[in-house]
């Protein structure tokens, strides 16, 4: 007698692939020292949070342009995501003892930390615009701490070569949708350069050969000042990690694309001389 056999397909119930999503966004994604493995083997939760943190994300063009220092209104809400999600600053205290007389202690102060119960910790710095060196204090704290065994894997959020690249671009864009054709319309949307800066920007617009457009000579200025090459951006990041900075430290990188940059219409917040460097080149 012939039996028949009903096959029943199978109905995935995996929850989305967040990290997939980034991908798609065009966030450059890293995994260094099997980090994946780790991971996605011991840390899912931990995937999922940091996917599902950076995927809410958006960067509105008024922030990067009043924003000063290493922060932005947006990191600042990155920053709050995470730690709603339990990713805490902490300061890792590692002594050492002989004999029971304490001989030695360091300490270590992460921003953001979770310890999974029963399996171990992970920790992240978000890099929005510092100066590189500090990927140095980065890497080099994530190995440490690894080699102690107080952490898994280190995570850096930074700005990606997507982002990077596109930012003369997109500040650009803005002076020309606000009509920025002056120093005066520059300040009615909350932009004050600094005496230094707003010189260098005037030389290059009143001179007699070649005069440059305003817009033009501002987003130079602007973008050489607050974003150039000695900042915090991928590139310098993937060049510590290709000769060995922080190895054998389990990593995962991740570069904010530019496709997180929105175009509001909003007044951009005053900026303060403090919040920008004086490194602008007069060409």
């Amino acid at each position: 007698m012939m039996m028949s056999m009903s096959k029943t397909r199978s109905v995935s119930t995996a929850a989305p692939n967040p990290f997939a999503t980034l991908e798609a966004k065009g966030f450059d994604i890293l995994f260094q020292a099997h980090a994946k493995s780790i991971l996605s083997g011991e840390f899912p939760q931990a995937l999922i949070e940091i996917g599902n943190a950076l995927n809410a994300i958006n960067l509105p063009i008024t922030e990067i342009i009043g924003s000063g220092g290493g922060e932005t209104k947006f990191t600042q809400r990155l920053r709050k995501s995470l730690s709603l999600m339990g990713w805490k600053k902490h300061v890792f205290e590692i002594g050492k003892t002989i004999d029971g007389v304490p001989r030695e202690s360091t300490s270590h102060e992460v921003d953001h930390v979770k310890t999974y119960p029963g399996i171990g910790s992970v920790a992240m710095e978000i890099e929005w615009n510092n100066k590189d060196p500090f990927y140095d204090r980065d890497l080099e704290n994530f190995k440490r701490l690894h080699a102690e065994g107080a952490i898994s894997v280190g995570v850096i959020v930074t700005r990606g070569k997507s982002l990077q690249n596109s930012l003369w671009t997109a500040v650009h864009r803005f002076a020309i949708e606000r009509d920025i054709t002056s120093m005066d319309k520059l300040a009615k949307n909350g932009v004050v350069p600094t005496p230094k800066q707003r010189a260098n920007i005037l030389k290059r617009t009143s001179r007699d050969k070649e005069p440059v457009p305003f817009a033009n000579a501002w987003t130079d200025n602007f973008v050489s000042n607050k974003f150039g090459q000695a900042t915090t951006h991928w590139e310098k990041l993937i060049h510590r990690v290709e000769r060995g900075v922080g190895n054998p430290c389990p990593l995962l990188l991740i570069g904010l694309p530019a496709s997180i940059v929105v175009f509001d219409e909003a007044k951009v917040d005053q900026q303060s001389e403090d919040d920008l460097t004086e490194d602008v080149n007069d060409s």
